[in-house]
């Protein structure tokens, strides 16, 4: 199924006051194309735009956000792109990589809760300028109601900086629809080349509010349970223990699955053999919401199996706002 996503209307920008931006800006001393995905990010976005001075060019990728998100971005210069997702593949990150005019070779995927510290903006310039390497990894440094979590399972890498023309998103499933959150979740990117891994780490304030933590978190489950419902694509970065960190975190996840009880297991997992009791409360509450994440993806394979195929989550929301 092809998804049904696409510009509304051109690049947004600011008449006159975009160029003007950036020129006080000054001169690009990081030259890769930045792509933010957002939806009424008006809280986060400010800090992750202000650690990006430097950038050659930044799009940000609207989802009809209602909150002054757009309004922010364009006052930093960013070229505004509307999204609009109903179903299928691509999703926003994707589209936004097979769609956008991106006058740099190099990639960075951020999110709008993520901003890039001095320290790593100085060691991207020199290492994307490496012919041997078309990828690299990076690690976040993850921010929780207040708290860096320095335990807890929190410390993963992600392929953030690519080479445009050698990397993408992987495929785990065509058939989607808009419940299912409209950017990649857990796809990972996939780079036709070699990769390296950046010691410096992006600054992920994970969570400012709990509400909608859960409510993102419940889009996110919906996904995760069509895609472990269905066959493995061969497109799409295989389980294995001994492979990369994210086939290792998916192999754990699909034995996680299969276990009795898991939820529980995971947290034991997170909490305990992570150390995610050295983190304090904060910790404790990351790893407790993991878990019902955890028991939400299982519930929701359970209830698939009873229900006919013809069952979404989306058409049981237009239902009940009917």
């Amino acid at each position: 199924m092809q998804s049904i996503a696409e510009p509304i209307g051109a690049p947004e920008n600011s008449g006159d006051l975009a160029p003007a931006l950036k020129a006080e800006r000054g001169p690009v001393t990081l030259p890769v194309s930045v792509i933010i995905p957002v939806r009424n990010e008006a809280h986060n976005l400010r800090r992750c735009l202000e650690s990006l001075g430097g950038a050659g060019e930044t799009f940000v990728i609207d989802s009809q956000s209602t909150d002054g998100t757009a309004e922010i971005a364009r006052s930093f210069g960013a070229e505004v792109v509307q999204f609009q997702y109903s179903g299928g593949w691509p999703k926003k990150r994707q589209w936004a990589l097979d769609t956008l005019p991106l006058r740099y070779g190099w990639v960075l995927l951020l999110d709008a809760d993520e901003a890039l510290p001095p320290e790593l903006v100085s060691e991207i310039a020199p290492a994307i300028q490496n012919p041997e390497i078309d990828g690299y990894y990076i690690g976040l440094e993850m921010i929780f109601l207040g708290r860096r979590l320095r335990h807890s399972g929190a410390m993963f890498h992600k392929l953030s900086l690519f080479r445009h023309a050698k990397g993408g998103f992987e495929c785990r499933a065509q058939d989607q629809d808009a419940s299912m959150c409209d950017m990649e979740v857990h796809e990972h990117v996939i780079v036709n080349g070699a990769t390296g891994k950046l010691k410096a780490r992006i600054s992920h304030w994970n969570v400012e509010n709990i509400s909608r933590y859960i409510q993102k978190h419940n889009a996110y489950s919906n996904w995760e349970a069509r895609v472990w419902n269905e066959r493995s694509r061969p497109d799409e970065i295989s389980p294995a223990f001994f492979g990369t960190q994210a086939q290792r975190r998916r192999w754990l996840r699909k034995m996680f699955f299969r276990w009795p009880g898991s939820p529980v297991i995971f947290f034991f997992y997170k909490y305990v053999m992570c150390l995610g009791f050295l983190d304090g409360v904060p910790g404790l509450i990351y790893c407790g919401l993991q878990a019902v994440q955890f028991f939400h993806i299982k519930a929701k394979i359970y209830e698939s199996k009873l229900l006919p195929a013809s069952y979404s989550p989306a058409s049981q929301l237009s239902a009940a706002k009917d």
